[in-house]
């Protein structure tokens, strides 16, 4: 495809529907308005947000076809608008710029404001880079800032080898939490190397009879998921769903127990991503990229997320 200086290569997609409506088109180069910085994209992240945005033609943001999902970057500044002082042309960044609200970043280059952004980790390669910023995010506000975690508390992640999971065992370990991860059998090994001190296999346990005595529930699976935790919960306890509540959300049940159940969605942070940074860099934190797909092959990253099976995360390598 021809490219100029103004122009630039970026995923779109006319309508909503199933993986085969991305496709790679040339567009213009976007500049960026005071208080931005245009990011040159190296690598960005695939997340679940990703493909209900394609599928269902909006999120909470809300977009209008022609769209460009994605939110997860980790790149290198290519300039900056009107009024930025933090950050200048050949700094390494990463981010999860105007989240809910459309970031296009499945492109090879992205506006958004400075402060959405942090210097990249030092000694991450920006596909690595790229798998952090929304789901590092995400553990981060739900543990820490929404449930405050603290030393000695029991701490229960679900789907712990996924994206959000994996960082989010690591991260409650990190704070001084006794971990507990549920998991398929075959990545409890996985698990443990990432320091959760018990693992239960879902698909021969029940969790909720298995596990007892918890402080925090960390919970991406929603459903009938929201019950079984409110069972593990101790007094006081508190249940974290980065899943929309839908009507059978336990809200009224847990207040009626004296524990909490809340939704919460996730939120551009810069002083989380240099927090998280901070423990990527003392060896704390280690981010599994386990499928990078060239910017080109969107749709089959996306096949391969919504198979809900990936551990870690899927990347888009851009350049």
């Amino acid at each position: 495809m021809p490219q100029n200086s103004a122009t630039m290569r970026i995923v779109s997609q006319e309508t909503a529907g199933g993986p085969e409506v991305l496709r790679v088109v040339e567009a213009s180069r976007p500049e960026p308005g005071p208080c931005e910085i245009l990011v040159r994209v190296h690598a960005a992240g695939v997340n679940p947000a990703d493909w209900k945005t394609r599928t269902r033609g909006a999120f909470a943001g809300g977009v209008t076809p022609p769209f460009t999902v994605g939110w997860d970057v980790s790149g290198v500044v290519e300039s900056v608008g009107y009024g930025v002082t933090i950050f200048r042309p050949g700094d390494a960044v990463y981010g999860m710029p105007r989240f809910p609200h459309p970031a296009s970043a499945y492109a090879e280059y992205v506006t958004a404001p400075a402060r959405h952004f942090a210097p990249k980790p030092e000694g991450l390669s920006h596909v690595e880079a790229g798998a952090l910023p929304l789901a590092a995010l995400t553990a981060w506000q739900a543990l820490i800032d929404t449930a405050d975690v603290r030393p000695g508390q029991r701490v229960l992640v679900h789907a712990a080898a996924g994206g959000v999971g994996h960082l989010a065992v690591q991260i409650a370990k990190a704070h001084g939490a006794h971990v507990i991860g549920t998991a398929s059998a075959a990545k409890h090994e996985l698990l443990r190397s990432l320091g959760a001190d018990e693992v239960v296999d879902y698909r021969t346990t029940d969790f909720a009879e298995a596990v007892r005595d918890v402080d925090v529930v960390l919970d991406p699976i929603g459903g009938a998921n929201w019950a079984g935790s409110l069972r593990t919960l101790r007094p006081g306890g508190i249940l974290v769903s980065i899943v929309p509540p839908t009507e059978d959300f336990p809200a009224a049940e847990a207040e009626a127990a004296g524990l909490r159940a809340v939704f919460m969605l996730v939120e551009p942070d810069q002083k989380g991503l240099r927090e998280i940074a901070h423990l990527v860099e003392t060896g704390r934190l280690r981010v599994i990229a386990d499928h990078v797909f060239p910017l080109a092959e969107a749709a089959e990253a996306h096949r391969l997320g919504e198979q809900g099976r990936t551990t870690g995360k899927i990347v888009l390598s851009v350049r």
